[in-house]
């Protein structure tokens, strides 16, 4: 009989470099779900020893203490401790931590230690470490913490060989329950007992690294750090449309060709129709732009991968209070740029329920990766490819634009909650600022594919779905005989198009663009391929590569440019609201999202429209 898979949890303070050791371990053999009931993400993964023995890898959340209420560290406190529905408790724990770092990350492993479950500690880092000059005794440190030790290089082919070898040796015996060693005075005075264990086992020439304080003088200057870091977001949206544009280009050319090649290849009638218009036409135009998300992922994830996501909250720490947020609000912040579903939940780091609130209501008015599609065709369509100064894209100068347009908005609208506060307490901003590193390929990359498998997983899912509905009700009914106008004026979409035109015609949208609003609030990115499917329907052409060219045909400039503003600001996804309800476990939180975002949107779109249609 063979035996069951070991089971080992990985737990560790945010920055120890946890998630890169998961990602060596177990490659690509990872699922990422949520745990029940909350939207804690679980991160699971396999992978054999040497001896053939099977492991299962739980990548716990990130924790600085299980005193705290957040809900992260509350799951990882209770999953370590068997008390989490339908999650039994892991038969060995990892604790993590930064060798770089111990004055910091050894009051956490004694928080582990003292559960009394089975632990070994693994010191990652020890490359930069070794570099720093810091010297640690690694027998010396098991006798104090009184579990075993063992050093790992997470970013480092084979760096994790001495851990697997040690999970090996305690899953094929007995696995050790730590024991309290010469820590049992930690609960009375955690501080001196880190404290005295450094003394004993680790010499560090200095508090910090060199290379990282030199750095940082310029990186976190009062003057030259804000600059360096707008530099930084700026050229991040240049290379977006720069880098991504001729991916999507590509993808869209191939996609018009196959679709032709399989258009001919049927007989006519509804399956070409479906097949040319909502496959090739809806939901091949929304494929053609994961390059351009993928861009955009892969230059978050190099910098939060090299350390500087957590300057850039301490640069942005006194601005984000003026408007009412916080320097912690940063970060939930910027990986909504990504995806609002994980800003929202990144707001669980921070403890204040009113900043936390106010983060979660702004949260979706920064620029997803959902509105990418509908800016890369409108700005492709109406805005010529021009060099400013012989250096920069006005097509990205304009997507750059938008990208401030969301940030502006969230501040303002942090402001005037903060003027509604009626406390004004002290505002103190305590954060860990991790050394600078080379970003790892491997971590990238397993980053850009979970990424992709996600937004493909929405292509297969709701927006094939929707797109299909899309098709069906630009198709039938048919028209009556005697018809003097377009079949598609005739069919369900043609009746409730303009039945939702007239809210929408201040604005500039004409009955196609206000139809698209539908599906685009399941799913942002179905708006290109409702648009792309109605065309292709009224045109009777499945050539996706042509739809920039129909639309301009169809909308003017201003209606454009007001389309885009719409979507800077327009109610987030279904999904996002659901998000906002289950965080906030309010109703009323996630109403007056919808509502507020719903009138800025209609608001800065009419003033859009009504100038633009007048300068342009």
């Amino acid at each position: 009989m063979s035996q069951a898979p070991l089971r080992i949890a990985l737990v560790g303070n945010p920055n120890c470099g946890k998630t890169a050791l998961f990602n060596l371990l177990t490659g690509a053999r990872q699922k990422v779900a949520n745990y029940a009931g909350v939207t804690v993400e679980r991160k699971e993964g396999r992978f054999a020893t040497p001896g053939g023995r099977h492991i299962q890898v739980l990548d716990l959340p990130g924790a600085y203490s299980f005193e705290s209420t957040s809900p992260d560290e509350c799951v990882t406190r209770d999953v370590l401790l068997g008390r989490y529905p339908g999650e039994a408790a892991p038969d060995l724990i990892v604790c993590v931590a930064d060798a770089t770092n111990l004055r910091l990350h050894l009051r956490f492993v004694l928080e582990v230690k003292h559960m009394g479950r089975p632990v070994v500690l693994a010191l990652n880092m020890m490359d930069a470490a070794r570099r720093r000059g810091v010297v640690v005794d690694v027998a010396a440190l098991s006798r104090e913490l009184g579990m075993p030790v063992v050093e790992t290089v997470a970013v480092r082919r084979g760096g994790a060989h001495g851990l697997i070898d040690l999970i090996e040796r305690v899953g094929n015996d007995a696995v050790p329950a730590s024991h309290e060693g010469s820590t049992n005075d930690g609960d009375a005075d955690a501080h001196a007992t880190v404290r005295r264990i450094l003394a004993a086992t680790v010499t560090m020439p200095r508090a910090t690294d060199a290379r990282d304080d030199a750095i940082d003088r310029f990186a976190l200057h009062p003057v030259f750090g804000p600059l360096i870091l707008a530099a930084v977001m700026f050229l991040v949206f240049q290379a977006v449309y720069s880098l991504g544009k001729p991916l999507t280009d590509a993808i869209g050319d191939g996609f018009g060709w196959l679709g032709g090649v399989v258009g001919a290849a049927l007989p006519d009638g509804p399956l070409r129709s479906l097949v040319t218009d909502a496959l090739f036409g809806g939901v091949g135009t929304v494929l053609g732009f994961l390059p351009e998300i993928l861009v955009l992922f892969f230059f978050i994830l190099v910098l939060e991968e090299s350390g500087y996501l957590p300057r850039a909250a301490f640069l942005l720490d006194r601005m984000m209070v003026s408007v009412g947020l916080t320097g912690r609000s940063f970060i939930p912040l910027l990986s909504s740029f990504a995806c609002a579903i994980p800003g929202v939940m990144g707001t669980r780091s921070i403890s204040d329920p009113r900043d936390r609130l106010a983060t979660i209501l702004v949260a979706p008015l920064m620029t997803c990766s959902a509105r990418l599609p509908v800016y890369a065709l409108l700005i492709g369509a109406f805005i010529p490819h021009r060099l400013i100064l012989g250096v920069f894209n006005l097509q990205g100068l304009v997507l750059f634009a938008l990208y401030v347009a969301g940030i502006a908005g969230a501040m303002a609208v942090g402001w005037v909650m903060k003027k509604m506060r009626r406390d004004h307490g002290e505002h103190a901003l305590l954060m860990e600022l991790p050394s600078y590193r080379l970003p790892r390929a491997r971590d990238i990359a397993i980053g850009l594919w979970e990424r992709g498998s996600i937004f493909l997983k929405r292509l297969t899912g709701i927006i094939l779905a929707l797109t299909v509905l899309m098709w069906f009700i630009s198709t039938f009914p048919s028209p009556p005989d005697g018809a003097t106008q377009p079949a598609i004026d005739y069919t369900i979409a043609g009746y409730l198009g303009r039945a939702l035109q007239w809210p929408f015609a201040p604005l500039g949208f004409n009955w196609q663009m206000s139809l698209a609003l539908i599906p685009a609030f399941a799913a942002r990115e179905t708006a290109v391929a409702a648009l792309a499917t109605v065309y292709s329907v009224a045109s009777g052409d499945g050539d996706i590569a042509a739809l920039g060219h129909t639309l301009a045909q169809n909308f003017s400039v201003a209606s454009a440019l007001s389309l885009m503003v719409w979507f800077a600001f327009a109610p987030q996804c279904m999904s996002t609201l659901a998000v906002i309800r289950r965080e906030t476990r309010s109703w009323r939180a996630a109403a007056i999202s919808f509502s507020y975002m719903f009138v800025v949107a209609y608001a800065a779109s009419f003033i859009t429209y009504q100038i633009a249609s007048r300068f342009l």
